[in-house]
């Protein structure tokens, strides 16, 4: 009768395991055929974009500074909100960055940011997103424009865990100026101190800093910060 209990036990334990495996395996099936569902639909969507059919206004260097601050004027948010498969992450964007907050909501608005990834994940550093290997991501930032947003350096605002900052091209960008597409959010609890005075910080996570977490923990290819599988994203401006 033991005997027959431990067998009926061990049965119901490997179907369980089995059943576990399966799911497991159906999740990471249902992955793959979502990001080959959504690259088939970046790629259309670049088929169909072209710059003659955008009603996206190219920006000039000369004419970045008053357009950022008009935009600003008629887009008065300060609260947005990052999307992705692990959960959402909540921003706010401080009102004394007013070029880079504005311009933040701007791509947000134009619908760039969702066409790009959190590309680069460096655990205990920083998390990255603005770019992708989309075609429609370049064909965004030529119809955009190519500028570069001046700083905007506070001395309140450090590189600390769970702030937002922008990007910049370190070649011959002796002025420190910010690029307009990509962001990153710093992951390393004792901060970044070495990017102050570097990079422009114009918000911070007050929400979501555990998808943040989990977003840092993706595994990257060999000998590179990219992320094994694509990390889509959505921004959406709240308030």
């Amino acid at each position: 009768m033991i005997k027959n209990i431990f067998i009926l036990l061990a049965t119901v334990l490997f179907i369980s395991c089995q059943d576990n495996k399966t799911k497991s395996h159906e999740t990471e099936n249902q992955k793959e055929e979502n990001q080959t569902e959504n690259k088939i639909k970046t790629e259309k969507e670049a088929e169909n974009f072209s710059e003659e059919s955008t009603e996206i206004k190219k920006i000039k260097q000369e004419e970045l500074i008053p357009f950022l601050e008009e935009y600003g004027k008629e887009n008065p948010q300060t609260k947005a909100l990052i999307k992705t498969e692990f959960g959402e992450i909540e921003l706010q964007l401080f009102e004394d960055t007013p070029l880079h907050r504005a311009n933040f909501i701007y791509m947000a608005n134009l619908g760039y940011f969702n066409t790009t990834y959190f590309y680069r994940v460096e655990k205990n550093f920083v998390i990255q997103a603005g770019n992708s290997d989309n075609d429609i991501t370049a064909k965004m930032r030529k119809s955009i424009g190519s500028f570069l947003i001046p700083k905007e350096f506070k001395d309140q605002y450090k590189n600390k865990y769970g702030t937002l900052a922008a990007a910049k091209y370190s070649k011959q960008n002796v002025s420190k100026a910010s690029s307009p597409y990509e962001f990153y959010i710093v992951m390393d609890k004792e901060g970044a101190p070495h990017l102050d005075q570097e990079h422009t910080v114009f918000g911070k996570v007050v929400k979501g800093m555990e998808v943040a977490e989990k977003i840092a923990q993706a595994k990257t290819e060999n000998n590179s910060y990219w992320p094994v599988q694509n990390i889509e994203i959505e921004v959406e401006i709240l308030e």
